[in-house]
């Protein structure tokens, strides 16, 4: 982003081919970043709040990225990328100097040997006159139980006592990105053209959807629990997609022509909203609960790479899909987004009202 100011005088001064470089150094730069900070932040926000709050404190996260993603398309309207990059430093140096206020996690603190400032950490963020001692218990027996594991790599991941977080968190990352959402999230604008409608319209109307189902999710996450709002989010998705799939089914039959632009966005707009509202956030807040703490390092790699690779894979063959079938595009993630469905009835535990320890030793076995 600090490449934005000197942009115009480092083409004039090496070329053009030259300033690319730097172009693309800042560009690798926003990317490892994001990597980082989409495993950390839910993880952390999971690992300091209370049990009858995390569901919702995580999914905030998800709520700050919608919004920020909505201004950004907002204020990019008007502006140029890069007057648009050195507005985006502005929340980057928020963030940075906000970091030297908040507390370490407790858990990780605990899991580190630092116990006197494990309690201290979780006194400062539950309150003064808050009583910890319940919950400070519970996080140094189950971490006294974790030393006597050795801190796990990714291929300790692959034993059997870790099938099942494995499973729920690398499944629901697999099944987040094949269903769709990133395709559909930077190709909208060209769905809505392909079907007849006005991108634009197209493109305010799914923002317009996208925050207040966010929003939501957020109230309902620990009221409804996770696999409720889970299971109707997979639903909405499919139908969106099944919507979406005989807009252009139609059109390729020519039937119903008038009616086809707004079946496509109807479709869109459903899918959109249902993500929104339980597949956007939920994986992240399931992903941050399910890993043992001596796992969470190589258990968190994992689980991100998966998750942008589906990203990079949808986004990258989307256009080719489209180009062969926009009907057969939706109908196989109409499909998979069924298959979502049934991952979450057979095999995704409810994590609402749970301790993390509570939560993890259910589902990983040490004994």
């Amino acid at each position: 982003m600090i490449g934005a100011i000197m942009s115009g005088k480092i083409a004039d001064y090496i070329g053009r081919r030259g300033a690319a470089w730097w172009l693309d150094l800042g560009r690798l730069l926003v990317g490892y970043g994001m990597g980082l900070l989409s495993y950390v932040v839910p993880v952390y926000i999971a690992e300091i709040t209370p049990k009858n709050l995390r569901g919702g404190f995580t999914t905030v996260h998800q709520l700050m990225i919608c919004i920020g993603v909505s201004m950004t398309y907002l204020i990019g309207a008007f502006l140029n990328w890069r007057i648009l990059a050195l507005i985006g430093t502005i929340p980057c140096l928020v963030q940075l100097i906000g970091l030297c206020f908040i507390p370490e996690s407790p858990r990780w603190l605990a899991k580190t040997g630092k116990g006197i400032e494990s309690e201290a950490a979780l006194q400062r963020l539950r309150g003064a006159d808050a009583d910890i001692s319940e919950e400070a218990a519970e996080i140094r027996e189950y971490t006294e139980t974790l030393e006597r594991l050795s801190e796990g790599g990714i291929l300790e991941l692959f034993q059997r006592k870790y099938a099942h977080s494995l499973i729920v968190g690398v499944g629901l990352m697999v099944l987040q990105q094949f269903g769709g959402v990133n395709g559909i999230a930077f190709y909208a604008s060209s769905i809505f053209i392909s079907a007849g409608f006005s991108g634009s319209i197209g493109m305010i109307a799914m923002v317009v959807i996208q925050i207040p189902m966010t929003l939501l999710g957020v109230l309902l996450m620990d009221k409804s629990g996770r696999r409720p709002l889970l299971l109707v989010s997979a639903a909405g998705t499919c139908l969106g997609c099944l919507l979406a799939a005989l807009s252009f089914l139609f059109q390729d039959l020519q039937q119903w022509i008038k009616a086809t632009p707004f079946l496509a966005l109807v479709g869109v707009l459903v899918y959109t909203g249902s993500f929104s509202l339980g597949m956007g956030g939920i994986p992240w807040v399931i992903m941050s609960e399910v890993f043992p703490i001596n796992m969470k390092g190589s258990a968190g790699s994992l689980v991100t790479l998966v998750s942008w690779l589906g990203s990079w894979i949808i986004s990258f063959t989307f256009n080719f899909l489209m180009k062969w079938s926009s009907t057969g595009t939706f109908f196989a993630f109409s499909a998979i987004c069924s298959l979502t469905v049934l991952f979450v009835a057979k095999l995704v535990p409810e994590t609402k009202g749970r301790t993390l320890e509570e939560i993890q030793a259910s589902m990983n076995p040490f004994s």
